[in-house]
């Protein structure tokens, strides 16, 4: 719960400060939202994101050093956490209108796949740099989703107007390598450490595959606006069925089924908030 905790406060975070370094722009764009109309001070929401950051940063140092279990590294979520918090930050404040703006989303979703994992324990702390502290088969899946985020964060850069034919079939590609990774991950678990569903996983991302990719595909035939915002839709809501994907392969189903029972939220809110 506890990490949990950690990555709502730097989610938060993110959204918040996201809205900081972007008011200038919204003052031109959206001058009704609370920050341009001046409804809320931008100092006190700037304190406010930064406060969200510490915090998350801090929960997760707490979490990782509170551990009883000798086979993980105590320190591995503290240096997680920091790691999403700095990307979280040079994305909202450096990067996000640069061409390094998608690499560090999907670097932000692949240090909080890593967060989750960062209390498991390991089995040799031999390799590589990360190889080093996690399992070959974590790696996998947390650069999928990673990989996943940057084809889906430049699909959706120019969502607002008609999008080049060109940058979609290349970020629709990215997406398909991301969910092929996510689909091939658990060849890389223990056999001890398989769930009894894990063999299922390969069908499950195809067709999910085939949906994502047909919804992205069709819109390099027309880029329209509206086109590209539902294919977004689309591929956002589906970092939720990723996720369950991923638990399933180690867990039992019921974990799968809590995790895609977050879709009815997600659906009923966008009624009212856009998720693009």
């Amino acid at each position: 719960m506890g990490l949990l905790f950690c990555s709502c406060l730097l989610y938060s975070a993110g959204l918040v400060l996201n809205d900081v370094y972007d008011v200038e722009q919204d003052r031109r764009e959206r001058p009704l939202r609370p920050l341009p109309s001046g409804r809320i001070s931008v100092n006190s929401v700037t304190r406010l994101g930064y406060t969200l950051l510490v915090t998350g940063v801090s929960v997760g140092w707490a979490c990782g050093f509170r551990l009883s279990d000798s086979a993980a590294l105590s320190w591995r979520s503290g240096l997680v956490a920091t790691l999403l918090a700095a990307f979280v930050l040079g994305y909202n404040r450096l990067w996000k209108s640069t061409p390094f703006g998608p690499l560090a989303m999907g670097a932000c979703r692949f240090l909080n796949v890593l967060l989750g994992l960062s209390l498991a324990p390991i089995a040799a702390t031999k390799g590589p740099l990360l190889a080093a502290f996690f399992e070959p088969s974590q790696l996998v899946a947390a650069t999928g989703m990673g990989t996943y985020i940057v084809g889906v964060t430049l699909f959706a850069r120019t969502e607002a107007q008609e999008s080049n034919r060109w940058r979609l079939f290349v970020s629709s590609a990215i997406i398909v390598v991301g969910m092929g990774l996510i689909g091939i991950h658990p060849a890389w678990l223990p056999l001890k450490s398989l769930s009894t569903h894990a063999s299922q996983i390969p069908l499950l991302v195809t067709v999910l595959t085939m949906i994502i990719g047909w919804r992205c595909l069709r819109c390099t035939v027309d880029p329209a606006p509206h086109n590209v915002q539902r294919a977004v839709k689309v591929c956002l809501m589906s970092i939720i069925v990723l996720d369950a994907v991923i638990a399933l392969s180690a867990a039992d189903y019921q974990y799968a089924v809590g995790i895609l029972a977050l879709l009815i939220p997600m659906i009923v809110l966008a009624r009212w908030i856009s998720p693009t």
